[in-house]
């Protein structure tokens, strides 16, 4: 225990109703240093960092956590073991010392308060700032932090906000009472490439600027090596290597360190298309979809105006193969997936196998068997009151009615077993809940869903940005294999390159609802001519 480090934590252990989660670790941060916490979901980072603030409700923690840090009545650092702290001296260390940012800033900022007000009452609570003054340093803050027009945003209430925007507020609020240690706990998982990029700068900047250590939460590798001093590897509540980020990632010692380092997603798809090009089984040519928006003024009262999402959009989707629709957040792929699953009224033409979305339910029955949809998150797109049974054989009541309940209890065993799911290894797997399954798990049941009514289209809609590394190379190679067996073609909706780079035959890269540029991915990728498309590129390098 070096007096040089402003927190050392030792034999650290953390339990729930007898069982261990956090089993004994030792890891220390230096002032103004670094440090990356890394590993899969259930690994015990999250429960590590938040243990250190008593954060986690019943959980039994001992060990020590000696913080240098404090502020005590002098105003002078003082030494205090986190984990035997009163929690009336904890709430007086958390956000004034110790501050946190949380993984989605949308449900862990207040929805009925405004981001400057959410801010400024920190700032009164903690500074003992007066309401005016609070409000004009949340303000401050946030112009600090990157938000374009400070003063009107600090009125915005979460939901008016961006995803880059609510991490910026979010950002401001830890900072302002300029602690000496930050645990960001994967601020940037839920964010586009390029916001990552900026949300990681920003940190870097802020912490340099403060002198503050951070202790960063995560998953992703190319993150930790751009911003991190020092990396900790945890698995199973075990830190299993510790050691300098240039050091590890040249020469990783233990197996699962080099188990995540390879886990980035391998291409192994086919690469000719092995029918006639001249039959897409989806064409669109200058697609448009807009959305009704008031006018502001007198006018609102008689006429809408409208906001485009997606402007003359062209393309057309082979049998067998992937296209991948690449952008930020606002660019409108999800838009345009909407409008390929017959989700939202579009103009301009858009045909599936030959045929085109109409008014009339019935007519678009064949439709809605030939296209399926695999959503982001497969734990708020699987209905929790249904069993695994009746998730995944829903599709056959809709489209083939007609099926014995012994066939379609078949139909549904042999979906699952598609995708690498069946009773032997989980027992009972029909009569379970979603809940009861991890995040890879449910979205292998939201695949054989997506397969049972055997559709010539699967939309991906972020397929695998909710995952950790290893899962996603799971469920990539998983959707690799049946296309090749099936021949499904992919609508691949994704902001991540990697992704793109291994799935998909051709690429559209959108921005404000444009295509800015199209072709092959090879030829995208490799010599990108547009220079969104390069910023994109070279993000992921």
């Amino acid at each position: 225990m070096s007096p040089l480090n402003l927190l050392d934590v030792q034999g650290l252990r953390v339990s729930f109703a007898g069982k261990e989660v956090v089993r004994g670790i030792d890891f220390s941060i230096a002032a103004g240093e670094k440090l990356a916490l890394v590993g899969e979901s259930g690994s015990g980072k999250t429960v590590t960092a938040l243990s250190l603030l008593g954060l986690v409700q019943g959980a039994q923690t001992s060990g020590q956590a000696v913080f240098r840090g404090v502020q005590n009545n002098l105003n002078d650092d003082a030494q205090a073991d986190l984990l035997s702290l009163s929690e009336r001296d904890l709430r007086a260390v958390r956000g004034r010392d110790i501050a946190m940012i949380f993984q989605e800033p949308m449900t862990a900022l207040n929805p009925l308060f405004s981001v400057g007000d959410q801010i400024a009452e920190v700032l009164q609570l903690k500074e003992g700032l007066r309401p005016t003054q609070a409000h004009q340093a949340a303000v401050a803050l946030l112009a600090e932090t990157g938000i374009t027009e400070a003063e009107r945003r600090s009125h915005s209430f979460p939901h008016q906000l961006s995803g880059g925007q609510r991490q910026r507020a979010m950002i401001a609020m830890a900072l302002a009472c300029q602690p000496r240690l930050l645990l960001a706990d994967e601020p940037t998982t839920a964010l586009d490439v390029s916001l990552r990029s900026q949300i990681l700068d920003l940190l870097s900047a802020l912490q340099m600027k403060n002198g503050m250590a951070v202790l960063l939460i995560t998953h992703d590798l190319n993150l930790v090596r751009r911003f991190a001093d020092r990396i900790a590897v945890m698995e199973n509540g075990l830190i299993v290597e510790q050691g300098r980020v240039t050091e590890v990632f040249a020469n990783p010692q233990h197996p699962y360190t080099r188990k995540l380092m390879d886990s980035r997603p391998v291409r192994n798809v086919t690469e000719t298309s092995p029918v006639d090009v001249s039959a897409p089984v989806l064409q669109s040519q200058n697609l448009r979809v807009s959305y009704p928006v008031q006018t502001p003024g007198f006018r609102g009262w008689f006429k809408k105006g409208e906001f485009v999402a997606v402007k003359s959009a062209s393309f057309t989707l082979q049998k067998g193969r992937t296209l991948g629709v690449i952008g930020e957040s606002g660019s409108g792929k999800s838009t345009l997936a909407l409008a390929v699953l017959g989700l939202h009224p579009s103009q301009g033409e858009l045909q599936l196998a030959g045929k085109t979305w109409s008014r009339d339910a019935t007519n678009n029955k064949s439709i809605r068997r030939a296209v399926q949809v695999v959503f982001q998150d497969p734990f708020s797109s699987l209905s929790p009151r249904m069993t695994i049974e009746e998730i995944v054989g829903e599709g056959l009541r809709v489209h083939q009615p007609d099926l014995t309940v012994s066939q379609r209890y078949l139909r549904v065993v042999k979906a699952l077993s598609d995708v690498g799911m069946s009773e032997v290894q989980f027992p009972l797997l029909l009569q379970r809940y979603p809940h009861e399954f991890s995040g890879g798990q449910r979205q292998r049941v939201a695949i054989a869903r997506a397969l049972m009514v055997e559709p010539d289209i699967l939309v991906l809609d972020e397929p695998t940005s909710a995952l950790d590394v290893t899962v996603q190379k799971q469920v990539l190679e998983l959707l690799q294999r049946l296309q090749r067996e099936r021949g499904l073609s992919y609508l691949l909706i994704t902001h991540d390159v990697d992704v793109i780079r291994a799935m998909a035959h051709d690429v559209l890269v959108m921005q404000s609802g444009e295509v800015l540029e199209s072709g092959s991915v090879d030829q995208v990728l490799s010599s990108p001519q547009h220079p969104y498309t390069r910023l994109l590129v070279m993000q992921t390098t």
